[in-house]
Parts: structure tokens; C-alpha cells; sequence
């Protein structure tokens, strides 16, 4: 597999390499789309399906489910500690970096992309299913605890990090960023009061980060992006934030795994928090 210059290139895994590591037992091969009804359409054979909203999310309050939650999510998905989870989806990817990202927050270490996602295993006529995989139970240990503090931050550790002047990237597209909009496009039924974004931001829309196939542009590219244009290095903490967390955490995975900072955190309550609540400060531009 070709690296190009990656600093983690073992994060990611190439459609080629797939189709010969389908019946592979080491692997655990996890669809997540924006869409949760694609993946009955037909799905990569042995793929399980991890709804973001379903089996990460709390039902009751605005959080991520609790550890005993995710041991049983990987328990029946037949995922252990030692599993390497190959995580693809629609959307480039969008909502599969969205599953590891949440994956990572329970310290489950053992993630991979599927460079290009499910298009690009469709564009390639690699084959699909419909029938549904009975992987065997697990016992996957309930985790000691959430990785909030290595890998999240909260909207008062967001405002501290601009008003050091630290680096701050919203992934959000240029209408958001700039106020123009108060709701990213796609979703015209869900909003804020404020338009704008976190003064100090980058605005970076994380699809600047993939190829028109929906595969990884090169760490040369990557760098230039973020490295010189933002003026992000390994010595800051970086933060990273979108409208509830998604589009960030695809930026997240790009910044961690392929350029290799080693201090990135995403901001998962992020614009629909900042936007609503009264005394955050804004800018537009």
C-alpha cells in the first residue's frame, strides 16, 4: 500500500487490500453512513452496520452512550480489544471517521479507514450483499472510562482556546463560517439563533481534505492545507469543531493519523452549542 507520506499510513487500508482480507477473522469490517438506510441496499459481505445515532448517541440527553453501552455494542458486533476495525461509509467517509472517532473516545486502538469509502468500493465493481453477518458473540471488557479529556473538549476549554489565540479550525462550509447561513445546507431544518463562527477560526471545510474520489489527498497536500495555511504544528493543541462534531471528526482523523499531531480534540458540541448559547462571543467574515 502506498503511503504517500502519511505519518500513520497503517491507518489506512486500500480497497485492494480489502477484498483479499474479507474472511480475515482479525478484522472487524463496520459500515456508518449519514444515511442509515444505505447500508441495506447492499453492504461490503461481512460488513456489520453501526448506526451513528442508534448505537452512539444517548437517547435521552445530548452525549455519547456510557461504557457499558459500547462493550455491549461490540459484544454483539463480535469486536474485542484486539479487533482491528475497518471503518467505512458514504459521504467520504464523513460519518465512518464520525464511528472511530467515537470508537477512540472508549480507547479502542486497533482503527482503520477504508481509503475512498463505499464509493469507491462500488465505482471499483468490488463485490456487495444483502445478507446480513452472524458474527460470533464476544466479551468485549466494559471500558474503565471515556477518553474525554485526550481526545474532546467542551465549549469553556473552546473559549480559553481563543482567547489564547490558539489554533482553531472550523470545518464547517464558507456560508456557515461566515454567518451567511445559520444551518449547514444540508439540513435546512436544523439551525442556531447566531451565525458565524469561534473568533479566531481557520475555516477549513473538511472536504478540502479528499480527492474527488473520496480518497485522501497526499501528506504534501495535507501539510499545505493545515500545516502552512493554518499554521498548525505539533507543539499546539489544536481544535477542531463543525455543527454537532461529525464533519470535524473526519478533520480530526486527517490532523491525528495522517499529519501526526499529537494533540488534536474535537469539539463535538460545537456550533450548535456555541451558536445558541448567550455570551459566546462570534465573529463574521
Amino acid at each position: 500500500m502506498a503511503s504517500n507520506g502519511y505519518a500513520h499510513p497503517e491507518a489506512l487500508v486500500e480497497t485492494e487490500w480489502l477484498a483479499k482480507h474479507l474472511d480475515d477473522p482479525a478484522i472487524r469490517i463496520i459500515e456508518s453512513n449519514e444515511d442509515i438506510l444505505l447500508y441495506d441496499t447492499g453492504h461490503i459481505p461481512g460488513a456489520v452496520h453501526i448506526d451513528w445515532r442508534a448505537d452512539l448517541q444517548d437517547p435521552v440527553i445530548r452525549d455519547y452512550i456510557q461504557p457499558q453501552k459500547f462493550a455491549e455494542l461490540c459484544s454483539k458486533s463480535g469486536i474485542t480489544p484486539e479487533t482491528t476495525c475497518i471503518f467505512y461509509g458514504d459521504k467520504s467517509n464523513w460519518w465512518a471517521c464520525y464511528a472511530l472517532w467515537a470508537f477512540r473516545l472508549f480507547g479502542h486502538e486497533k482503527v482503520k479507514i477504508l481509503n475512498g469509502g463505499r464509493d469507491r468500493w462500488i465505482a471499483e465493481r468490488r463485490p456487495m450483499t444483502r445478507d446480513l453477518p452472524r458474527p460470533a458473540r464476544t466479551n468485549y471488557p466494559v471500558p474503565d472510562r471515556r477518553h474525554d479529556q485526550e481526545i474532546r473538549v467542551f465549549a469553556e476549554h473552546a473559549l480559553q482556546q481563543s482567547k489564547a489565540g490558539r489554533p482553531l479550525v472550523d470545518v464547517r462550509s464558507p456560508g456557515e463560517f461566515r454567518g451567511e447561513v445559520t444551518h449547514m445546507p444540508e439540513y435546512p431544518q436544523e439551525g442556531v439563533l447566531r451565525g458565524g463562527h469561534i473568533p479566531g477560526a481557520k475555516s477549513v471545510p473538511w472536504k478540502m481534505a479528499v480527492n474527488d474520489d473520496g480518497t485522501f489527498k497526499s501528506a504534501g497536500e495535507l501539510r499545505q492545507l493545515y500545516l502552512q495555511g493554518c499554521g498548525l504544528s505539533e507543539e499546539k493543541e489544536t481544535i477542531v469543531y463543525c455543527r454537532i462534531g461529525e464533519r470535524s471528526s473526519h478533520t480530526w482523523f486527517v490532523l491525528t493519523y495522517l499529519l501526526g499531531l499529537p494533540n488534536v480534540r474535537n469539539y463535538d458540541g460545537s456550533w450548535t452549542e456555541w451558536g445558541n448559547r448567550v455570551g459566546m462571543p462570534i465573529e463574521k467574515s
